[in-house]
């Protein structure tokens, strides 16, 4: 079967988004928006599981297996040749949860 326009874009997406983030400028806007977004879901997740006392441990246990995730994409990331935007953005929002979590985790204490 032939593909979608809407498809063609889904794939081609990657690609398009490295070739926008050339520019160095581009690129740092990027990787700090994708640390602050990261960052803020890392609070509010921090708040609401303390607000709640209910799910503190089920959301350490998704939090820790969703940063052990992201350690495990990073080899395949780093043996790929050419740009490493996917590799900067996944350090970025992996650091940006994690200060997120601390962050709020030392306001509950």
């Amino acid at each position: 079967m032939p593909q979608t326009r809407f498809q063609r874009q889904v794939i081609g997406a990657a690609s398009n988004l490295e070739r926008w983030a050339a520019n160095p400028w581009r690129r740092l806007s990027l990787l700090t928006i994708v640390l602050l977004a990261s960052f803020s879901i890392g609070g509010a997740v921090g708040s609401i599981t303390g607000a709640l006392a209910k799910l503190d441990p089920l959301s350490a246990g998704l939090s820790v297996a969703l940063m052990e995730l992201a350690i495990r994409a990073r080899g395949p990331l780093q043996s790929q040749p050419g740009d490493r935007l996917g590799l900067q953005l996944l350090d970025m929002a992996r650091i940006g949860l994690l200060y997120g979590l601390l962050i709020d985790g030392f306001k509950l204490v």
